[in-house]
């Protein structure tokens, strides 16, 4: 689409996990002359308008600079960038879980707190901490090694922290002794701090944030493949009232087109001439077709 020597190009970004992230790509790309972006972080899509001087490469080279993968938008339907089951990310959280639940129950539970126990749970731990929030570490340093900050940062931080002065704790600061237990309170307590150990935050927010973003990715895989499905009952020709059938791309405002029994509204307009009993459940939920004559309006995507 051309407008005033602009025109508009699709970008698929990968990478993107919060506002943050949306931000920086829109602030990168604007950096060029003449380009403005917005940028929709549930579809990873970013729709560019850009001079015709600034070619497609331009744009998706500013999108590595911001720390992300891009690419240029193919025709059709996006391209699913997890797979229906879930893939490699089910499997880290599958594992993630099996590992973090016994850390965070023997932690929070004094009564279940055997002799060594703290032993154990750093062996449960440590694979959570390298491997389960590794994707949260790598996007992490990609993030300072282009200056910014995200929720990944923040998330690794905790992580590295809790996990290093548990690991001090237990070998400096006397939490290791046989025997020891950590009671659960509410709130910290000066007394003894040196001997506490947060193995289970260090478990339990990769985890949990794992959990969310799966969850997230589900959602809107399903919510996608329900858009693509009712993009698919659109019509994708017309039929103009001299007969011809023209895509529906070429359309225009004030045609005259024709709809026969059984075939869907290719576009919102207003009857003209003749009459028919339109099924407008997709667009209502109501179940019995509505009578339809001149003057009257008709929706796209409803049968006749």
């Amino acid at each position: 689409m051309t407008t005033t020597g602009l025109i508009s190009t699709g970008l698929t970004i990968e990478g993107m996990t919060c506002a943050a992230c949306v931000a920086r790509v829109e602030k990168r790309l604007g950096r060029i002359a003449g380009v403005t972006a917005e940028v929709n972080l549930a579809t990873g899509r970013a729709r560019v308008s850009h001079p015709t001087s600034v070619p497609p490469e331009d744009l998706l080279a500013a999108v590595e600079r911001a720390g992300y993968r891009g690419r240029l938008e193919t025709p059709g339907p996006a391209p699913e960038q997890d797979p229906p089951s879930g893939g490699p990310e089910r499997d880290r959280l599958v594992i993630m879980c099996l590992l973090a639940v016994p850390v965070i129950v023997c932690s929070m539970v004094p009564a279940l707190q055997f002799r060594n126990w703290q032993w154990l749970c750093l062996a449960l731990a440590a694979p959570v901490v390298v491997w389960g929030a590794w994707p949260f570490h790598a996007r992490a340093v990609a993030g300072l090694r282009h200056v910014t900050v995200t929720m990944d940062t923040l998330v690794s931080l905790g992580v590295v922290a809790s996990f290093g002065w548990s690991v001090y704790a237990l070998f400096g600061g006397g939490a290791g002794m046989p025997g020891m237990r950590m009671s659960f309170a509410w709130t910290a307590t000066p007394g003894g701090a040196m001997a506490h150990l947060y193995l289970e935050a260090a478990v339990g927010v990769p985890l949990f944030v794992s959990a969310g973003r799966f969850l997230e990715a589900r959602a809107r895989r399903r919510t996608g493949a329900a858009l693509t499905g009712l993009a698919e009952l659109a019509a994708k020709d017309v039929r103009l009232e001299d007969g011809r059938r023209v895509p529906i791309g070429e359309l225009r405002a004030g045609q005259r087109f024709l709809v026969r029994p059984g075939e869907r509204i290719p576009a919102d307009g207003v009857v003209a001439e003749g009459g028919s009993a339109v099924d407008v459940h997709l667009l209502t939920g109501e179940s019995t077709p509505v009578e339809c004559g001149p003057g009257d309006h008709g929706a796209a995507g409803t049968t006749t």
